[in-house]
């Protein structure tokens, strides 16, 4: 029963990074331009950033917001549409530290009444040529994280930063993103992150935004997959002949690109907690299809279980990697790196009904 939920109009993706226009979204401070840098110097390509220091408007309105919020947005809007329209004829990949759509965004929150209605009709025939991007990161942060940064980047039109201000724009964010459909969303914490000077952080989020798009490194096989395994039998029936690993097979990112078109075509729900909710009810059918397994093998009676515990199994499985696809996971790499782990672990019986082993 896996895929079922509401229709989404989301694109699902399957690329890899050196064909995709990644745009980086966020609050003022969040850290969009140096991620959007940082990727940009592992990908290549072109690095989009918005022009923002160029607006005449910018320091009057950081002192009189009432005043000068409409010099400042529309100007704002001019700008971005003229450097937003070129993204079409530029060669991928792209990575941009904002999105157009961020605009209007800004536009909610500092216009009122005749200024707002007169924006929303010229960026609305502005936004008919505009290119959506393929992956939207957006990257989350406390108000209190949010101005420690914007105070240690000490830009001078921004050292009177009105607190205010900003949890009114993540405020907007979290809003906006919540019902944001026109291009899949990788939501990022960065609360406790520094991927400037953390490179175990940097390469936490690359991985992130990797798996987001579907790639995932080719990964060596783990030690015991290069020869041949007999798969498990059921008791009292013939295993079959050994079969060969094959490294070029089917892989987990190749499951995980299939959901991806799945949710797609099918319209399946996005929604993690949604599909988390319904991978406990797979979890609880798949209890029971093994309770009946097990009553039949305790009372010798013919086990009729097995094709519900395929069932059950395929179905758990499914939403497993579904939800890696929602969180940005490359499962298959996260697995091969745990079980590395484990391999290098020292096993007590004691230990062995825990953890995976």
């Amino acid at each position: 029963m896996w895929g079922t939920g509401q229709k989404t109009e989301k694109r699902a993706i399957s690329m890899d990074a050196s064909q995709a226009y990644v745009a980086i979204e966020g609050v003022i401070g969040v850290g969009k331009t140096t991620l959007a840098r940082m990727f940009h110097q592992t990908v290549g390509g072109q690095l989009v950033l918005e022009v923002f220091e160029e607006n005449p408007f910018l320091s009057d309105f950081y002192t009189d917001r009432a005043r000068y919020a409409f010099q400042t947005q529309i100007f704002f809007l001019l700008s971005r549409y003229h450097q937003q329209r070129q993204l079409r004829h530029i060669p991928r990949p792209v990575i941009s530290d904002y999105m157009f759509e961020k605009d209007r965004l800004f536009a909610q929150v500092n216009l009122r009444g005749d200024e707002l209605k007169t924006y929303y009709s010229v960026q609305e025939a502005l936004a008919e040529n505009i290119t959506p991007p393929d992956l939207v990161v957006y990257l989350k942060a406390s108000t209190e994280t949010l101005m420690d940064r914007i105070t240690a980047r000490d830009r001078p039109y921004e050292r009177n930063m009105d607190p205010a201000y900003i949890d009114s724009l993540r405020v907007a964010y979290d809003a906006f993103f919540a019902s944001y459909q026109d291009a899949p969303v990788l939501t990022i914490d960065t609360n406790n992150l520094d991927f400037v000077k953390n490179e175990a952080d940097r390469e936490a989020v690359f991985s992130q935004i990797r798996g987001a798009l579907g790639e995932g490194p080719r990964q060596p096989a783990l030690p015991g997959l290069d020869r041949e395994v007999a798969p498990v039998a059921p008791s009292g029936v013939q295993p079959t002949a050994p079969q060969p690993f094959d490294p070029g097979a089917r892989r987990l990112v190749d499951y995980q690109r299939l959901h991806r078109e799945l949710d797609r075509d099918k319209g399946f729900s996005t929604d993690p907690y949604l599909n988390f909710m319904l991978l406990q009810e797979e979890i609880g059918e798949l209890a029971r299809a093994f309770r009946q397994h097990w009553l039949a093998m305790q009372t010798g009676q013919a086990d009729t279980a097995l094709p519900a515990l395929r069932e059950e199994l395929a179905d758990v499985l499914a939403y497993v990697i579904k939800l890696a696809n929602y969180a940005g996971v490359d499962l298959e790499a996260a697995y091969l790196e745990k079980m590395r782990q484990n391999r290098e672990r020292t096993w007590h019986p004691a230990d062995t009904g825990g953890d995976v082993p």
